[in-house]
Protein backbone atom coordinates (compact mmCIF):
# COMPACT_ATOMS: atom_id res chain seq x y z
CA UNK A 1 0.00 0.00 0.00
CA UNK A 2 1.14 3.31 -0.81
CA UNK A 3 2.32 6.12 1.80
CA UNK A 4 0.34 8.81 2.75
CA UNK A 5 0.00 11.88 5.39
CA UNK A 6 -2.94 11.07 6.79
CA UNK A 7 -2.17 6.97 7.34
CA UNK A 8 0.60 8.64 10.08
CA UNK A 9 -2.06 11.58 11.32
CA UNK A 10 -4.56 11.61 14.29
CA UNK A 11 -7.58 13.32 13.74
CA UNK A 12 -8.99 15.67 16.29
CA UNK A 13 -12.83 16.13 15.65
CA UNK A 14 -14.59 19.87 16.52
CA UNK A 15 -18.29 20.42 17.72
CA UNK A 16 -17.89 23.65 17.83
CA UNK A 17 -21.08 24.89 19.19
CA UNK A 18 -19.72 22.95 22.45
CA UNK A 19 -16.05 23.23 22.24
CA UNK A 20 -14.74 26.90 23.00
CA UNK A 21 -16.76 29.85 23.91
CA UNK A 22 -14.20 33.57 22.76
CA UNK A 23 -17.39 35.93 23.86
CA UNK A 24 -19.44 34.40 26.52
CA UNK A 25 -22.41 34.07 24.70
CA UNK A 26 -22.19 30.37 25.58
CA UNK A 27 -22.31 29.07 22.22
CA UNK A 28 -18.47 27.79 20.84
CA UNK A 29 -17.43 29.72 18.01
CA UNK A 30 -14.53 30.40 15.53
CA UNK A 31 -12.11 32.60 17.92
CA UNK A 32 -12.68 29.74 20.50
CA UNK A 33 -11.28 27.22 18.35
CA UNK A 34 -8.16 29.60 17.15
CA UNK A 35 -7.83 30.19 20.68
CA UNK A 36 -7.16 26.34 21.48
CA UNK A 37 -4.39 26.09 18.53
CA UNK A 38 -1.65 25.87 20.78
CA UNK A 39 -3.02 23.12 22.88
CA UNK A 40 -4.03 20.96 20.26
CA UNK A 41 -0.39 21.32 19.31
CA UNK A 42 1.13 20.26 22.12
CA UNK A 43 -1.37 17.12 22.68
CA UNK A 44 -0.02 16.44 19.56
CA UNK A 45 -2.71 16.04 16.76
CA UNK A 46 -1.94 16.70 13.15
CA UNK A 47 -5.76 17.28 11.12
CA UNK A 48 -8.83 18.63 13.29
CA UNK A 49 -12.00 17.56 11.61
CA UNK A 50 -14.48 20.53 11.88
CA UNK A 51 -18.43 19.62 12.21
CA UNK A 52 -20.31 21.70 10.08
CA UNK A 53 -19.89 25.40 10.41
CA UNK A 54 -22.06 26.59 7.41
CA UNK A 55 -25.14 28.97 7.67
CA UNK A 56 -28.03 26.91 8.98
CA UNK A 57 -31.35 26.94 10.69
CA UNK A 58 -30.11 24.14 12.99
CA UNK A 59 -33.00 21.92 13.01
CA UNK A 60 -29.93 19.30 12.79
CA UNK A 61 -27.18 20.73 14.75
CA UNK A 62 -25.91 22.67 11.21
CA UNK A 63 -26.03 18.96 9.01
CA UNK A 64 -29.11 21.13 7.27
CA UNK A 65 -27.43 23.06 5.53
CA UNK A 66 -28.95 26.34 3.72
CA UNK A 67 -25.92 27.84 2.49
CA UNK A 68 -22.91 25.88 1.65
CA UNK A 69 -20.10 28.95 1.03
CA UNK A 70 -20.76 30.82 4.22
CA UNK A 71 -20.11 30.66 7.97
CA UNK A 72 -23.20 29.99 10.88
CA UNK A 73 -23.39 33.53 12.10
CA UNK A 74 -23.30 32.34 15.64
CA UNK A 75 -19.52 30.81 15.45
CA UNK A 76 -18.08 34.22 13.49
CA UNK A 77 -17.68 35.01 9.96
CA UNK A 78 -15.74 33.82 6.74
CA UNK A 79 -12.65 36.12 7.99
CA UNK A 80 -12.62 34.43 11.04
CA UNK A 81 -12.29 31.02 9.19
CA UNK A 82 -9.74 32.46 6.75
CA UNK A 83 -7.45 33.37 10.10
CA UNK A 84 -8.36 29.44 11.70
CA UNK A 85 -6.86 27.97 8.50
CA UNK A 86 -4.15 29.85 8.58
CA UNK A 87 -3.06 29.65 12.02
CA UNK A 88 -3.58 26.53 11.66
CA UNK A 89 -1.33 25.66 8.94
CA UNK A 90 1.55 27.54 10.04
CA UNK A 91 1.54 24.80 12.98
CA UNK A 92 1.54 22.52 10.40
CA UNK A 93 -2.24 21.06 11.85
CA UNK A 94 -4.68 20.16 8.39
CA UNK A 95 -8.52 21.13 8.66
CA UNK A 96 -10.90 18.53 6.48
CA UNK A 97 -14.40 20.17 6.63
CA UNK A 98 -17.66 17.89 7.01
CA UNK A 99 -19.15 17.77 3.49
CA UNK A 100 -22.54 17.40 3.67
CA UNK A 101 -24.52 16.81 0.10
CA UNK A 102 -27.11 13.72 0.47
CA UNK A 103 -29.54 16.69 1.35
CA UNK A 104 -29.71 20.71 2.51
CA UNK A 105 -32.33 22.44 4.48
CA UNK A 106 -35.37 23.42 3.22
CA UNK A 107 -34.19 26.72 3.31
CA UNK A 108 -31.76 26.46 0.98
CA UNK A 109 -32.29 28.93 -1.94
CA UNK A 110 -31.90 25.37 -4.12
CA UNK A 111 -35.23 23.96 -2.54
CA UNK A 112 -36.78 27.38 -2.00
CA UNK A 113 -36.87 27.16 -5.92
CA UNK A 114 -37.77 23.85 -6.12
CA UNK A 115 -40.97 23.86 -4.36
CA UNK A 116 -42.43 26.69 -6.37
CA UNK A 117 -43.92 24.31 -9.18
CA UNK A 118 -43.05 21.35 -10.83
CA UNK A 119 -41.64 23.81 -13.73
CA UNK A 120 -39.24 25.17 -11.85
CA UNK A 121 -35.39 24.80 -13.11
CA UNK A 122 -34.51 24.09 -9.33
CA UNK A 123 -37.30 21.16 -9.33
CA UNK A 124 -35.11 18.04 -10.22
CA UNK A 125 -32.33 19.05 -7.57
CA UNK A 126 -34.91 17.42 -5.06
CA UNK A 127 -36.79 14.18 -5.25
CA UNK A 128 -40.10 14.70 -5.81
CA UNK A 129 -43.29 12.17 -6.01
CA UNK A 130 -46.68 12.09 -6.85
CA UNK A 131 -48.71 10.65 -4.02
CA UNK A 132 -50.38 6.92 -3.91
CA UNK A 133 -54.33 5.90 -2.83
CA UNK A 134 -54.38 9.52 -1.38
CA UNK A 135 -51.22 8.92 0.40
CA UNK A 136 -46.81 9.02 0.05
CA UNK A 137 -45.42 7.52 -2.60
CA UNK A 138 -44.34 4.78 -0.01
CA UNK A 139 -44.10 3.29 3.53
CA UNK A 140 -40.58 4.73 3.85
CA UNK A 141 -40.11 6.05 7.36
CA UNK A 142 -38.07 8.88 8.31
CA UNK A 143 -34.21 7.65 10.60
CA UNK A 144 -35.88 10.81 12.50
CA UNK A 145 -39.44 9.71 12.99
CA UNK A 146 -42.27 9.79 10.85
CA UNK A 147 -42.68 9.31 7.07
CA UNK A 148 -39.96 10.46 5.26
CA UNK A 149 -41.88 11.80 2.87
CA UNK A 150 -43.45 15.21 3.52
CA UNK A 151 -46.62 16.64 1.43
CA UNK A 152 -46.04 20.00 -0.24
CA UNK A 153 -49.71 21.46 -0.98
CA UNK A 154 -48.12 24.57 -3.40
CA UNK A 155 -47.85 21.41 -5.94
CA UNK A 156 -49.76 18.64 -4.83
CA UNK A 157 -46.64 16.50 -4.35
CA UNK A 158 -44.69 15.11 -1.75
CA UNK A 159 -40.12 14.94 -1.49
CA UNK A 160 -38.48 12.69 0.40
CA UNK A 161 -36.34 13.17 3.56
CA UNK A 162 -34.33 9.94 5.08
CA UNK A 163 -33.94 12.77 8.07
CA UNK A 164 -35.84 15.92 9.26
CA UNK A 165 -38.71 16.97 7.10
CA UNK A 166 -36.18 20.31 7.12
CA UNK A 167 -33.46 18.06 4.90
CA UNK A 168 -35.03 17.28 1.54
CA UNK A 169 -33.17 14.80 0.16
CA UNK A 170 -30.88 16.31 -2.82
CA UNK A 171 -31.30 14.23 -6.43
CA UNK A 172 -27.76 13.03 -7.30
CA UNK A 173 -29.39 11.39 -10.79
CA UNK A 174 -29.69 14.98 -11.89
CA UNK A 175 -26.37 16.28 -13.11
CA UNK A 176 -26.72 19.82 -12.62
CA UNK A 177 -26.53 18.74 -8.43
CA UNK A 178 -23.30 17.09 -8.95
CA UNK A 179 -21.65 19.67 -11.02
CA UNK A 180 -22.95 22.40 -8.46
CA UNK A 181 -22.29 20.38 -5.43
CA UNK A 182 -18.32 19.51 -7.51
CA UNK A 183 -17.95 23.68 -7.96
CA UNK A 184 -18.73 23.72 -3.96
CA UNK A 185 -16.34 21.60 -2.98
CA UNK A 186 -13.79 22.97 -4.92
CA UNK A 187 -14.24 26.50 -4.21
CA UNK A 188 -13.49 25.05 -0.33
CA UNK A 189 -10.34 23.15 -1.67
CA UNK A 190 -8.92 26.28 -3.92
CA UNK A 191 -9.30 27.98 -0.01
CA UNK A 192 -6.79 25.74 1.11
CA UNK A 193 -8.87 22.88 3.54
CA UNK A 194 -7.39 19.71 3.15
CA UNK A 195 -10.28 17.06 2.73
CA UNK A 196 -13.76 16.44 3.66
CA UNK A 197 -15.48 13.96 6.01
CA UNK A 198 -18.54 13.04 3.99
CA UNK A 199 -21.94 12.81 6.13
CA UNK A 200 -24.12 10.00 5.04
CA UNK A 201 -22.19 9.65 1.91
CA UNK A 202 -23.55 6.30 1.27
CA UNK A 203 -27.41 7.84 1.11
CA UNK A 204 -26.80 9.36 -2.18
CA UNK A 205 -27.98 7.12 -4.51
CA UNK A 206 -31.61 5.82 -4.03
CA UNK A 207 -33.24 2.92 -6.02
CA UNK A 208 -35.18 4.13 -8.87
CA UNK A 209 -38.29 1.80 -8.55
CA UNK A 210 -38.80 3.28 -4.76
CA UNK A 211 -40.51 0.51 -3.63
CA UNK A 212 -42.06 -0.50 -0.21
CA UNK A 213 -39.95 -1.24 2.66
CA UNK A 214 -39.98 -4.12 5.24
CA UNK A 215 -42.33 -2.79 7.95
CA UNK A 216 -40.82 -2.19 11.50
CA UNK A 217 -43.10 -0.59 13.55
CA UNK A 218 -45.34 2.10 11.71
CA UNK A 219 -43.17 2.11 8.65
CA UNK A 220 -41.11 0.27 6.27
CA UNK A 221 -37.18 0.45 6.42
CA UNK A 222 -35.70 2.23 3.53
CA UNK A 223 -31.96 1.00 4.08
CA UNK A 224 -32.17 -1.60 1.69
CA UNK A 225 -33.36 0.78 -1.08
CA UNK A 226 -30.91 3.63 0.02
CA UNK A 227 -27.55 2.71 1.35
CA UNK A 228 -25.39 1.72 -1.19
CA UNK A 229 -27.47 2.42 -4.43
CA UNK A 230 -26.86 1.49 -7.80
CA UNK A 231 -24.98 4.63 -8.62
CA UNK A 232 -22.85 5.37 -5.41
CA UNK A 233 -19.56 3.84 -6.81
CA UNK A 234 -20.26 5.76 -10.13
CA UNK A 235 -21.13 9.41 -8.41
CA UNK A 236 -17.69 8.91 -6.16
CA UNK A 237 -15.34 7.70 -9.02
CA UNK A 238 -16.79 10.59 -10.99
CA UNK A 239 -15.92 12.78 -7.65
CA UNK A 240 -12.77 11.78 -7.42
CA UNK A 241 -12.09 12.36 -11.18
CA UNK A 242 -13.01 16.09 -11.51
CA UNK A 243 -12.53 16.93 -7.78
CA UNK A 244 -10.88 15.07 -5.46
CA UNK A 245 -8.25 14.08 -7.04
CA UNK A 246 -6.78 17.50 -8.08
CA UNK A 247 -5.67 17.85 -4.79
CA UNK A 248 -3.80 16.37 -1.83
CA UNK A 249 -6.26 16.02 0.18
CA UNK A 250 -7.89 13.77 2.43
CA UNK A 251 -11.41 11.97 2.58
CA UNK A 252 -13.36 9.37 5.12
CA UNK A 253 -16.93 8.46 4.23
CA UNK A 254 -19.36 8.07 6.81
CA UNK A 255 -21.29 4.74 5.38
CA UNK A 256 -24.20 3.79 7.34
CA UNK A 257 -25.03 0.07 6.84
CA UNK A 258 -21.64 -0.81 5.66
CA UNK A 259 -20.15 -4.44 5.11
CA UNK A 260 -16.51 -5.18 4.95
CA UNK A 261 -17.35 -6.07 1.01
CA UNK A 262 -18.87 -2.87 0.52
CA UNK A 263 -16.08 -0.86 2.33
CA UNK A 264 -13.24 -2.37 -0.17
CA UNK A 265 -15.47 -0.10 -3.02
CA UNK A 266 -15.48 2.67 -1.06
CA UNK A 267 -11.78 3.00 0.27
CA UNK A 268 -10.12 0.35 -1.97
CA UNK A 269 -6.95 2.09 -2.91
CA UNK A 270 -7.46 1.04 -6.27
CA UNK A 271 -10.60 2.42 -6.51
CA UNK A 272 -10.38 6.41 -7.04
CA UNK A 273 -13.08 7.05 -4.43
CA UNK A 274 -12.80 7.70 -0.89
CA UNK A 275 -9.23 7.03 1.26
CA UNK A 276 -11.38 5.53 4.05
CA UNK A 277 -14.60 4.76 5.89
CA UNK A 278 -16.17 5.16 8.87
CA UNK A 279 -18.10 1.45 10.02
CA UNK A 280 -19.96 1.34 12.86
CA UNK A 281 -20.46 -2.57 13.70
CA UNK A 282 -17.81 -1.99 16.81
CA UNK A 283 -20.21 1.02 18.58
CA UNK A 284 -23.24 -1.29 17.33
CA UNK A 285 -22.29 -4.13 19.54
CA UNK A 286 -24.56 -4.15 22.67
CA UNK A 287 -27.88 -2.18 21.66
CA UNK A 288 -30.93 -2.47 23.77
CA UNK A 289 -34.24 -1.29 23.44
CA UNK A 290 -32.59 2.32 23.09
CA UNK A 291 -29.72 1.14 20.66
CA UNK A 292 -26.51 2.95 21.80
CA UNK A 293 -27.56 4.80 24.49
CA UNK A 294 -27.63 1.97 27.03
CA UNK A 295 -25.16 0.74 29.92
CA UNK A 296 -24.99 -2.90 29.19
CA UNK A 297 -22.00 -4.49 29.38
CA UNK A 298 -19.55 -4.90 25.78
CA UNK A 299 -18.81 -8.80 24.90
CA UNK A 300 -15.39 -8.24 24.93
CA UNK A 301 -14.60 -11.13 22.63
CA UNK A 302 -17.26 -10.05 20.00
CA UNK A 303 -15.29 -6.52 20.45
CA UNK A 304 -11.99 -8.23 19.31
CA UNK A 305 -13.59 -10.12 16.57
CA UNK A 306 -15.09 -6.97 15.04
CA UNK A 307 -11.71 -5.14 15.03
CA UNK A 308 -9.83 -8.50 13.81
CA UNK A 309 -12.57 -8.71 10.76
CA UNK A 310 -12.09 -4.78 9.36
CA UNK A 311 -8.44 -5.03 10.74
CA UNK A 312 -7.36 -7.98 8.30
CA UNK A 313 -10.05 -8.17 5.82
CA UNK A 314 -9.01 -4.05 4.24
CA UNK A 315 -4.59 -5.65 4.75
CA UNK A 316 -3.61 -4.61 1.76
CA UNK A 317 -6.40 -3.53 0.07
CA UNK A 318 -7.76 -0.24 1.96
CA UNK A 319 -7.20 1.94 5.17
CA UNK A 320 -9.13 1.72 8.19
CA UNK A 321 -10.57 4.79 10.55
CA UNK A 322 -9.98 4.08 13.75
CA UNK A 323 -12.28 5.70 16.90
CA UNK A 324 -14.32 5.10 19.90
CA UNK A 325 -16.90 8.30 20.08
CA UNK A 326 -18.11 10.64 17.79
CA UNK A 327 -20.93 13.84 17.72
CA UNK A 328 -23.44 10.68 17.26
CA UNK A 329 -21.83 8.33 20.06
CA UNK A 330 -22.07 7.85 23.90
CA UNK A 331 -18.74 9.00 25.76
CA UNK A 332 -15.94 6.06 25.15
CA UNK A 333 -15.28 5.94 29.20
CA UNK A 334 -18.67 5.26 29.98
CA UNK A 335 -19.30 3.23 27.37
CA UNK A 336 -16.92 0.57 27.21
CA UNK A 337 -15.20 1.48 30.19
CA UNK A 338 -15.87 2.57 34.00
CA UNK A 339 -16.70 6.47 34.62
CA UNK A 340 -16.22 5.93 37.91
CA UNK A 341 -14.05 4.49 40.10
CA UNK A 342 -12.00 3.10 37.41
CA UNK A 343 -12.01 6.32 34.59
CA UNK A 344 -8.40 6.92 34.51
CA UNK A 345 -7.09 3.19 33.98
CA UNK A 346 -10.32 2.80 31.31
CA UNK A 347 -9.99 5.88 29.60
CA UNK A 348 -5.96 4.93 29.30
CA UNK A 349 -6.98 1.33 28.04
CA UNK A 350 -9.11 2.63 25.86
CA UNK A 351 -6.45 5.58 24.28
CA UNK A 352 -3.80 2.64 23.91
CA UNK A 353 -6.25 0.41 22.13
CA UNK A 354 -7.20 3.12 19.33
CA UNK A 355 -4.10 4.07 19.36
CA UNK A 356 -2.08 0.53 18.77
CA UNK A 357 -4.05 -0.73 15.75
CA UNK A 358 -4.13 -0.19 12.11
CA UNK A 359 -5.54 2.80 10.73
CA UNK A 360 -6.01 6.64 11.53
CA UNK A 361 -7.28 7.34 14.87
CA UNK A 362 -9.72 9.98 15.34
CA UNK A 363 -10.60 11.65 18.64
CA UNK A 364 -13.42 12.83 19.86
CA UNK A 365 -12.79 16.80 21.44
CA UNK A 366 -12.91 16.10 25.17
CA UNK A 367 -11.35 12.27 24.76
CA UNK A 368 -8.06 13.35 25.21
Amino acid sequence: MKNAWWKEAVIYQIYPRSFCDSNGDGIGDIEGIISKLDYLKRLGIDIIWLSPIYESPNDDNGYDISDYQNIMREFGNMKDFDQLLEQAHIRNIRIIMDLVVNHTSDEHPWFIESRKSKENPYRDFYIWKEGKDGREPNNWGSWFGGSAWEYDDATDMYYLHIFSKKQPDLNWDNDKVRQKIYEMMRWWLEKGVDGFRMDVISLISKNPAFPDGEIHGLYGDLAPYCAHGPHVHEYLKEMNREVLSQYDIMTVGETSCVTLEEAKKYAGEDRQELNMVFQFEHVELGSGIYGKWNDQPIDLIALKKVFKKWEEGLEGIGWNALFWSNHDQPRAVSRYGNDGEYREYSAKMLGVCLHLMKGTPYIYQGEE
